[in-house]
Parts: C-alpha cells; sequence; structure tokens
C-alpha cells in the first residue's frame, strides 16, 4: 500500500508541475501574496513526503528555526519544495537523509534541502534549471523523472523574486537553495 501511494504521490507531483508550468508560460498563474508561516509551508510538505521517503527508509526532517511570516505566495512555495524534497529522496539511498531547514538574511531568507544522496557531477549542475538542455537521470531505485521540476523551480523562484542553485558533490549528496524576499509585496 505504501508503495501504491508512493506511485500515487510521484504522478500527482507530475501532474501539478505539468499544469503549474503551462499556467506560468500563458501568464495565468495566480501571483497574489498573503502573509505565510514557512515553518508551518515546510512541515506540511514534509509530511506530504513522509510516506515516500518511508518506503524507501529515508529519514525526512526539518530542522527547527525561529519561525517567521512571510510575504509571499503560499502555492508557489509548496510547488517549490514538493519538488526539491522528492528529488532529495529520489536521488537518496534507503538509511539516508534529507533535511529541510531556512536561514533568516537581512531582507530575504534562505532555504535549504539537503541530502547525503548520490550528489550531482559537475557538468550536468550547470544544466538542471535549464529547459532546452532536458537533464533527466534515474532515482537510486530506477524511479523515472520529467526534467521538468527544477525548471519550474527555477521559474516559480524568479517570479518570487529569488534565485536557486545547487552545491553538491559526487557521492556526497546535493544542497538546493533558493532565496526568497522576507516581504513580497
Amino acid at each position: 500500500m505504501d508503495y501504491i501511494d508512493s506511485s500515487v504521490k510521484s504522478s500527482l507531483i507530475l501532474l501539478d508541475n505539468l499544469l503549474n508550468w503551462a499556467k506560468s508560460q500563458t501568464g495565468q498563474l495566480n501571483t497574489n501574496v498573503e502573509k505565510i508561516n514557512l515553518s508551518t509551508i515546510i512541515n506540511d510538505e514534509i509530511e506530504q513526503a513522509n510516506t515516500t521517503a518511508t518506503v524507501k527508509n529515508i529519514s525526512l526532517k526539518s530542522i527547527p528555526s525561529k519561525k517567521i511570516k512571510i510575504y509571499s505566495h503560499g502555492n508557489m512555495l509548496k510547488v517549490i519544495l514538493r519538488n526539491l524534497i522528492s528529488n532529495a529522496i529520489k536521488f537518496t539511498k534507503s538509511g539516508g537523509t534529507v533535511k529541510v531547514f531556512y536561514v533568516i538574511e537581512q531582507n530575504h531568507v534562505e532555504v535549504t534541502v539537503s541530502d547525503n544522496g548520490v550528489g550531482i557531477i559537475k557538468n550536468i549542475q550547470d544544466k538542471l534549471f535549464d529547459l532546452s538542455e532536458n537533464v533527466i537521470t534515474m532515482g537510486t531505485e530506477n524511479e523515472t523523472g520529467s526534467g521538468l521540476g527544477l525548471v519550474l523551480c527555477k521559474e516559480l523562484v524568479t517570479i518570487l523574486g529569488g534565485n536557486i542553485w545547487v552545491e553538491s558533490k559526487e557521492d556526497k549528496g546535493c544542497d538546493f537553495k533558493f532565496t526568497i524576499p522576507l516581504n513580497n509585496s
């Protein structure tokens, strides 16, 4: 049952990505901002991904940070986190760990999704956020992806006024990081 649940969630993430990408390309994406609790959004997305992590025997956790409320777009943040957490689980071996945390800077917050998975070689890192490159790799248990998730993350982070990047070493894991302004009104 857990495997079926995990497969269904992966399919839903793909459909959600396709819908959000289509909306962003046609200017139909709702960009209204609201006051949101970042910790709550992170914890909700971790809870959603927990079944998939459990199936792969991966520890998935949020590292507590000072609770903050920011003005941003909650649904866009959820899509970004959902994709980054899903990828971290996909590329982490059984017994591994995925952590989500953030650091508050002067005028923005930096969110990190960190794993101790297989990592990414440098020449692939530069292509991950580019739709024309269409980088598709297999997960640690032959999970597949569309190559669209990280492209969508970049687009949404840009819409929110932030930046996204990856820090990784092959066989050492990845830190996917993105920034968003504290007040995006």
